[in-house]
């Protein structure tokens, strides 16, 4: 029996396809502009070999593409409507020329909305599903993989939070394990929301702490594995993994939480072999290696239909998980086990599509608790939270919970991130200029306004006054590479050139152009040989700093790793590139990989999940709708000691201080009906 063919799949008439031409040619022209990705107008051609034959839904579609590769889960069909040109960062004479070669284009939100509604490719609320390419809901229109990926998180993080564990009633139990892993607190220095984190944690099987750097997100996971464990029927079994999405933040994760156990182990020796249970945890893995990636493909060995073997799940960084590794991942998790999520919510999201620590902590600001949640966290810490954290919000509100004290920001530097989350332009320009410090000598803040090519260069070789050292502080150590061939005592010496690679770092903002990545790395590539500091004689050389940009299970490398290329002790002819992972040194020979760049500077995006000594954070001369206020505090709370702006326009940074992230999405709204 033959079945009709979806209408959305049917051979569209020739001359239907010959009207969309000027169309066509008018986007493949803002694609050469560079206003429009060239995905964006081949997704636009693909629609109408599809069938699609009405210009609004052809541009439609060439819109949702360039947004999704600007980190949008949807379209607002409303934004559109409002100012398109806002919505796109095009002219209004761009615009313009596409709704001339469109015929004209709807006026009003309602005249998009009907439009779509009759469109055979979309599918609808209340309409048949055909499994169209296109989805629309709500006023806003997906890619049909973006939608249900949201779906599927909304879904599953809902079921996650109304499945209760039956903590309340061990309110009393928790509390008595609670006063015992932490210290006493000062009352007046407001609640302990550490405290009420592990708390939170206990009462559902999923629950979020966000919180700035120096807020104690690991030490606080470290004391709620301990109240697992002393919680637990059969702590030996049970089955704990460590997650970020990043090798390196990954192995700050574990390094991080052993650190703490080892100090929490003494204090409750007696009434927990707490050493002796955390001694069975599995090194933290990336999300990729999580879910068993499988190269040259989406797909995961992990899944509904094989779930990972696990009770608890602690996924660091979070901040960096984008919409469809979070479906991946929460499709992956077995239905009884424990999801806590980690991360900052005021970093940058994910490069690819979705906010979704965004989109979760939508509530963790004002906190919005209820009172049957007051009510638990006072029975299970003794704590009392303050009126204005109180409120009838949704049911994820309850278990979110921010941590609110730096006690690693707690002088310039926090000052300058503070100023820039919250937006304070002026302020934060201020406190660059004062060059906090005994003086400009010894500052831990800088800020070289009105940079030029040159000074940068320097910088980036032998740092700056007060913290010198730059790359030629790793560089310098070359020339003393062992002869042996003792891997063991080899990898020492690998172990200090990581490590003083580690301690400075340069960040862009954008990746092209002379203060771009790429420029950067050319231009310090070259300066370093002029100096001698390296040897070029192709394009790996001893010395060379690189990042993975591909995934590649089959040597255990993933996407943001970063190593340095050195010689092999066993074969000097050969190189290998050594990764730092905690205390221990890896290495691939340099042949292997496949998919690097080199890496003297990056993108403050690749950066999540890292710190360094001293951090350098580069702006380029002209604005962008990429350089905002999440990125510029992203780059400054990189930094452990010394912060350095580098700017060749002063004005940028303002700039960007008072542009924040849009990103559209429908997850929010879902899963925080009561607003």
């Amino acid at each position: 029996m033959n079945l009709p063919e979806p209408e959305f799949l049917s051979d569209p008439p020739l001359a239907a396809i010959v009207t969309q031409s000027p169309l066509l040619a008018g986007l493949d022209s803002l694609a050469e502009q560079g206003q429009l990705r060239r995905l964006g107008a081949a997704f636009a051609r693909f629609m109408v070999s599809l069938g699609m034959t009405d210009p609004v839904h052809v541009l439609s579609c060439a819109v949702l593409s360039e947004l999704e590769g600007r980190g949008h889960a949807c379209l607002m069909l409303e934004m559109l409507a409002d100012d398109p040109c806002l919505l796109l960062g095009w002219s209004q004479e761009q615009w313009q020329r596409l709704s001339d070669a469109a015929g004209g284009l709807p006026a009003e939100l309602a005249g998009w909305r009907t439009s779509l509604q009759n469109c055979a490719q979309v599918q609808y609320d209340g309409a048949p599903d055909l499994q169209q390419p296109l989805v629309f809901k709500d006023d806003r229109l997906y890619l049909r993989r973006y939608w249900r990926d949201e779906t599927q998180v909304a879904a599953v993080v809902g079921e996650l939070t109304a499945i209760g564990s039956g903590a309340d009633a061990d309110a009393g139990r928790i509390k008595i394990w609670l006063d015992k892993l932490f210290d006493v607190h000062d009352a007046g220095a407001g609640p302990d929301w550490q405290k009420i984190a592990c708390a939170i944690a206990m009462r559902s099987h999923f629950s979020i702490i966000t919180g700035g750097p120096g807020t104690g997100k690991t030490y606080t996971v470290a004391r709620l594995l301990a109240l697992l464990f002393a919680l637990s029927d059969a702590p030996e079994r049970l089955r704990i993994a460590l997650a970020a999405p990043t090798g390196k933040a990954a192995a700050r994760l574990k390094q991080s939480i052993d650190s703490a156990l080892t100090e929490l182990s003494a204090k409750v020796a007696g009434d927990l072999p707490l050493a002796a249970l955390t001694a069975r945890l599995s090194p933290a893995r990336t999300l990729h290696s999580l879910l068993g990636a499988r190269p040259g493909t989406r797909a995961f060995g992990h899944h509904a239909g094989n779930p990972l073997d696990i009770d608890v799940l602690i996924v660091d960084e979070a901040s960096m998980v984008h919409l469809e590794m979070m479906a991946s991942l929460l499709d992956a998790l077995p239905k009884n086990a424990m999801l806590i999520l980690l991360g900052d919510k005021d970093q940058l999201a994910s490069v690819e599509a979705g906010a979704v620590l965004g989109d979760l902590c939508r509530h963790a600001e004002a906190g919005g608790y209820s009172d049957a949640t007051l009510h638990y966290i006072h029975e299970a810490t003794g704590q009392i939270i303050p009126p204005e954290f109180m409120g009838e919000s949704s049911l994820l509100a309850q278990q979110t919970v921010m941590l609110r004290h730096s006690r690693r920001f707690n002088g310039p530097i926090g000052d300058l991130a503070a100023a820039v989350n919250q937006g304070r332009a002026g302020q934060a320009m201020a406190c660059l200029r004062t060059r906090s410090g005994a003086s400009e000598q010894q500052a831990i803040l800088f800020w070289q306004e009105q940079a030029q090519a040159e000074q940068l260069l320097q910088l980036a070789l032998s740092g700056r006054a007060g913290c010198e050292g730059g790359y030629s502080e790793y560089l310098r150590l070359l020339p003393a590479c062992p002869e042996t061939t003792d891997v063991a005592y080899y990898e020492k010496w690998v172990m200090t050139v990581l490590q003083a690679f580690d301690s400075f770092r340069l960040l862009c903002a954008v990746r092209d152009g002379e203060w771009g990545v790429a420029g950067l790395n050319k231009a310090i590539e070259l300066c370093a040989e002029a100096q001698g500091l390296i040897k070029r004689r192709s394009e790996w050389y001893v010395g060379r700093p690189v990042m993975v940009t591909q995934n590649d299970a089959g040597i255990q490398v993933f996407n943001g790793d970063i190593g340095i290329t050195l010689p092999d002790p066993v074969r000097r002819n050969a190189l290998r590139v050594y990764f730092l992972e905690g205390q221990l040194v890896r290495s691939v020979l340099a042949t292997r990989l496949r998919h690097a760049e080199t890496a003297y500077a990056m993108t403050v995006h690749k950066s999540q999940g890292s710190e360094f000594h001293h951090t350098v954070v580069v702006l380029p001369r002209e604005c962008s709708p990429v350089i905002t206020r999440e990125l510029v505090y992203t780059g400054i709370t990189r930094s452990k000691k010394y912060f350095t702006l580098i700017t060749p326009v002063a004005s940028v940074f303002e700039a960007a201080i008072n542009t924040r992230t849009q990103r559209a999405s429908g997850l929010g709204a879902v899963l925080h009906p009561v607003e």
